[in-house]
């Protein structure tokens, strides 16, 4: 997805005042766009260094802003997921019935799972400017799946089973939860993968960097 002139011969008529000062500032303003997005990857690897701008060095009292992460990531898509997890516990014998020992529980889980892309990755290899200020080409990163975030206000027990020794010993025990937001995690990411998130995340970027880029009056292009 990606996201002429005419002339007279005669007479010779100079261009209006002012205009050789507004492209000058299309064309900074361009040069400027494309240095702060290949900053982003510098800042970003000054502060795994352990350099933070922003510390002073000083105690305080008061609250102090200790550093900024994923300011380079542009969350460019949310995937909404809901899925089942059926979930037993490892700890019931093979041999014992289910009905006398063991639990099962349905869980349906809900939340989402966020698509981006890190401009921390574009470099000088990856943005290319023309001459004249009025084209860039850009080679985007790869669309990269956030951490599923589990919605506890919309997730549910749906169904529950609990055998006769269960049913007694551990009447109001709740499920190994640990392991059920794993499972529900696990299949987040799974169906996430196999959705078009990512794509739609690439799609956006390239649509917010073209409105971004044509509002200084510069032409993108995309490249793979």
């Amino acid at each position: 997805m990606t996201t002429t002139a005419t002339s007279t011969a005669n007479p010779v008529t100079p261009p209006p005042p002012g205009s050789g000062r507004k492209v000058s500032l299309k064309r900074s303003m361009a040069l400027l766009l494309v240095g702060a997005l290949v900053a982003i990857g510098g800042v970003t690897a000054a502060n795994a260094f352990g350099f933070n701008p922003f510390h002073s060095g000083e105690e305080r009292d008061r609250p102090v802003l200790m550093s900024i992460k994923n300011a380079s990531r542009y969350h460019a898509a949310v995937g909404n997921m809901e899925v089942v997890v059926e979930f037993k516990p490892d700890d019931t014998p093979a041999w014992m019935p289910g009905f006398i020992a063991g639990r099962r529980t349905l869980f349906v889980a809900a939340g989402t799972v966020d698509a981006y892309v890190d401009l921390s990755g574009l470099n000088e290899k990856d943005l290319k400017l023309s001459a004249d200020g009025k084209w860039v080409t850009v080679r985007l990163p790869e669309a990269q799946l956030d951490k599923p975030n589990l919605d506890m206000e919309r997730s549910r027990i749906f169904d529950q089973e609990r055998g006769i020794v269960d049913g007694i010993t551990d009447a109001f025990a709740a499920p190994d939860q640990a392991n059920l937001y794993k499972l529900a995690e696990t299949k987040f990411t799974a169906a996430a993968e196999k959705s078009e998130l990512r794509k739609r995340a690439t799609e956006n970027t390239k649509a917010f960097l073209t409105t971004l880029c044509g509002a200084l009056g510069v032409q993108v292009t995309f490249v793979d």
